[in-house]
């Protein structure tokens, strides 16, 4: 990919984190650690990858994304907004009573969202129901699923995983799925090595008969290389091992259990997207001097402080 690409992903990217942030602090509730963990990799599926069309969210050849670990939907939201599914206005109304941003992905309330997700487990056999229907169908579209650490504990996953490789067989493979695992190795309350340990992640899904990629899950050039070499396999879906951070590019959040589902106070959010930004603490006034909808946006999360 070019860097002037690589430069716009990790823009938008940016964008999607300080909205993440944004709208984590007027829900008041939510899991900021794995939506900033898999902003990269939905960025990258979403302006570099995926065939899709806002305007035609039900176009029967578009790409499907299923975010299994649901409860990382802002990150979600915050793509579907840049992308043009709806307004960014309206992320702000993120778990409000009525809004169609629900806690978890709700493909009722939202068009563009391809299942509800967030019981664990659930989102991966989904998504090997939709890539077997479209082999069926005789469509060229393909289907990605992100699984998170975690929920890969749940053996659900691993039913799904034994028989992914066997499904539609020999006519019919399941070629057209890509499974990603966000491994940012925290869940809830504690790291995953301590809660119930994953590995050895790689020896494990090779030993199902998957291919299995490995690679830094913040690196846009990586990512967009593994979806490559994952829709050139032909025969078997594929498995991106992508090792993340939890709060990727907030420091009092990186790799901190507490996190995982404990949305910021307005001054926690407004240090987080100042840190977000790479902007130093003096030079924040200047910057949003410089920055208006920055500066605009610090003004809101101000306000909710004197609520």
């Amino acid at each position: 990919m070019p860097a002037a690409d690589l430069a716009r992903l990790a823009s938008i990217a940016r964008d999607c984190r300080v909205q993440i942030i944004r709208m984590l602090t007027h829900a008041g509730s939510g899991h900021p650690g794995g939506s900033l963990s898999v902003i990269d990799l939905l960025t990258t599926l979403f302006f570099a990858r995926m065939r899709h069309d806002p305007r035609r969210p039900d176009w029967p050849d578009r790409d499907r994304l299923v975010l299994s670990k649901g409860h990382c939907v802002p990150a979600l939201y915050s793509v579907m907004a840049k992308a043009g599914y709806f307004p960014e206005s309206q992320l702000i109304t993120l778990r409000k009573l009525g809004s169609p941003l629900q806690g978890h992905p709700d493909r009722i309330m939202l068009l563009g969202i391809e299942a509800a997700t967030g019981s664990l487990g659930q989102g991966f056999s989904i998504a090997m129901g939709m890539a077997l229907g479209l082999r069926l169908e005789g469509r060229p579209s393909r289907v990605y699923c992100v699984v998170g650490d975690g929920e890969t504990q749940e053996g659900q996953v691993w039913e799904a995983a034994m028989s992914a490789p066997k499904l539609g067989q020999p006519d019919h493979p399941l070629d057209n799925l890509c499974v990603i695992l966000d491994y940012n190795k925290v869940q809830l309350d504690d790291f995953v090595k301590k809660v119930l340990d994953l590995e050895p992640v790689l020896e494990k899904w090779k030993a199902f008969g998957w291919p299995v990629i490995e690679i830094d899950g913040h690196d846009l050039a990586q990512i967009d290389k593994a979806l490559d070499q994952a829709e050139a396999i032909k025969g078997r879906p594929t498995f991106i091992v992508a090792h993340t951070v939890k709060g990727k590019s907030v420091s009092f959040m990186e790799n901190n259990p507490e996190w995982h589902g404990k949305a910021p106070k307005p001054q926690e959010a407004i240090r987080a997207i100042r840190e977000i930004l790479g902007v130093t603490e003096d030079d924040w006034t200047g910057y949003l001097e410089r920055n208006p909808e920055t500066a605009a946006v610090v003004k809101e999360l101000e306000a909710l402080e004197k609520k």
